[in-house]
Order: structure tokens, then sequence, then C-alpha cells
């Protein structure tokens, strides 16, 4: 199969740090060599329609001023390296910030019968309706990470043509489009040792839900999962409706909504990523190459949201500054009053 990955445009190439060689040391130098920036957020929690609760992590702006919405990755929090980075690059810019947190990825666990899952956009919704009233005046633009990705893809993709007019744009980085290919992936060589670190705190949040909503799903099939594949099929699949790992895969991957996105989107991954085989991305590119709202940048090397260039000294985290330099123009777009769809999509 002829290869249709993309390459970035020389100004936005991407220079791997010599001194993070390969995709597991970029993968983990965020998680265990960064320190986070100190910054002037809070969080609040907003009850649910379901009579349940969200967190959201917010970072204050005047009232007109462009808000960032920012969704993490499979079981990230607001310590998570690249939250503390991307919140950064927005208060560089003035820009407010909101990021939702999870059901059940928040300092306490959720009261209803349900965590959140990769293709969960409810919540989103829910969230950006209530950002765009609080704030009437403020373009919004987005950004999702690994799996809020593909949360943040499939919602524009589901949305595409009711979504308001200030949104403007998004951007997602290391995103697993097809969830399928990329949990077999997980499972194999080193690739484990994250697979396994997954599992041990996605097991203990479903036996504490399973002790509140007995019969939620077999606990015995639970404690031989030896997968996220098996741990998807007996767990998460049933307990948020889905007949089994292949359902809820085929119907949350964000692969099979791309085609439908209508605002300006950027797509940053690297062939290298251990959560996803690089095949996927050839396909990805055949689906974006007929879609001009998609801006496709996918690199050699970079790992799972590593990214990480510079010197040992001064690392730069090339990811994050592209994300702030697409969405930047796009606001630019916006605030001459002409639409992202006719500008940037073409359409």
């Amino acid at each position: 199969m002829t290869a249709l990955v993309s390459h970035p445009h020389r100004e936005h190439r991407y220079r791997p740090a010599w001194w993070v060689p390969g995709p597991h040391a970029q993968t983990l130098w965020g998680k265990f060599a960064r320190r986070a920036p100190s910054l002037p957020t809070r969080l609040e929690r907003w009850s649910t329609p379901d009579d349940d609760f969200v967190d959201v992590l917010r970072l204050d702006a005047g009232p007109e001023r462009p808000r960032l919405f920012l969704l993490h990755g499979l079981e990230g929090t607001v310590r998570s390296h690249y939250v503390g980075g991307l919140l950064h690059m927005a208060h560089e810019r003035d820009w407010g910030a909101d990021m939702l947190i999870f059901r059940g990825c928040g300092a306490e666990q959720n009261r209803a019968a349900r965590l959140y899952h990769s293709g969960e956009t409810g919540d989103l919704s829910f969230a950006v309706s209530r950002v765009l009233e609080e704030f009437p005046a403020a373009p919004i633009v987005f950004c999702g990470v690994s799996l809020g990705g593909n949360v943040l893809l499939k919602w524009l993709g589901e949305r595409a043509t009711s979504l308001p007019d200030r949104i403007l744009a998004a951007a997602a980085i290391s995103v697993p489009f097809d969830l399928e290919r990329g949990s077999r992936h997980i499972s194999v060589g080193f690739s484990r040792v994250y697979e396994r670190h997954f599992l041990r705190t996605l097991r203990r949040k479903a036996e504490t839900k399973l002790a509140r909503f007995p019969g939620l799903f077999d606990p015995d099939a639970m404690s031989r999962a030896r997968s996220l594949y098996q741990f998807d099929n007996v767990v998460t699949a049933p307990m948020h409706g889905f007949r089994d790992a292949h359902d809820y895969y085929s119907r949350s991957s964000s692969l099979r909504f791309l085609d439908r996105i209508r605002r300006p989107t950027l797509l940053l991954n690297s062939k290298d990523d251990p959560f996803l085989p690089a095949e996927v991305l050839n396909e990805v590119a055949s689906v974006a190459l007929g879609n001009p709202c998609l801006t496709m940048e996918f690199t050699e090397r970079g790992g799972h949201v590593g990214f990480v260039s510079g010197v040992p000294w001064r690392p730069v985290y090339y990811a994050e500054r592209r994300v702030a330099e697409f969405l930047a123009a796009q606001l630019e777009v916006g605030s001459n009053q002409q639409t992202p769809k006719a500008l940037a999509c073409g359409l």
C-alpha cells in the first residue's frame, strides 16, 4: 500500500530531541521529567442533567477573550504534564481555558452507574453549552489529547451542522483514531507497560463502582482480563450499553467521523506512536485528503504525546507550540469576521 502519511511544511517541521531517543523515551519524558508550571487555575463542580457531576479546571481571562476547551487522555488528571503545558500556552496569550475532567478522573468518584469512555460526547456537549452561555462574546477553540482527541473529533463530526459560529477551530494530539487496532497494538512488546498501568487504575475504579452498583458487570470476568481489549469487553462495554468491545470500538472510533468535520482541525500524530499502528494514519490521511477542514501533520517520530525537541537545559514541547500557532491563526481568521467554513475549509 502506498503511504499517504503527510509531512509538515518546512516551517512547522518537528525536530526530535537527540537526548530523548526513541518512541518510549518521548512518551515517558513528560510524565517523569517535566515540571508543572504555576498557573492561577481553579476547580469547579457542575451538576449534570442525570444527577451526577463533572469537575472542570478553569483558567480565567476577560469575558471577551478567546477560550481554550481542553480534553485529557485515558486516565488523565489535572496533573497530566500536557495539561500544564497547554494551559500555560493559553495563559501566555491571555486566553481563558476550561478542561473537562471526565467522570471518574477527578479527586472524587462520580455518583452514576457509569464512568467515561472513548466515545462519550454527552458531557462534552453539556460543558461546552455552559461555557458558551457563560461567555456569550468569547470565541472558543478546542484541543483534545489522546482519548480526549478521539472524543473531540467524534463530537465535531456528530455536530457538524449544528455547531455555534463561535466555535472556530480544534486541534487533536496523538489520537487513537481506530480504537480496536490501538487496543490490540498496546498489548504487544514494550507497550504492555502502558497497558498494565492503565489496567491497574481502571480496575480499581471499576471495583469501586461495582461495590456501589452490584450487577453492573461480571467481577470474575474482570479479574481474568489481562488486556485493555478484554477489560473493555467485560467492563467498559456492558457498563455503557455496548454489546461487546468490538461494538464499543466500532461505534466510538473517530476515524469514521472525520469526513463530517466542518471546522478547521489540526491532526498531530507520530508514526512511531506506541499506542497506535502506523498504518492507521494512512487511512486517516485518505479520509483527510477529501476534507479541506483537516490539516494533517504526521511526523516520523515523537512517541505518544511526546514531541520533545530543543536542548537538555531548555526542552521544547513542539505539540503545544504547534497547537497554539494553529489555533491562534484560526482565531485571527475569526476576528476578521470571515467564517472558518469559507476560509479554512474551502466550503
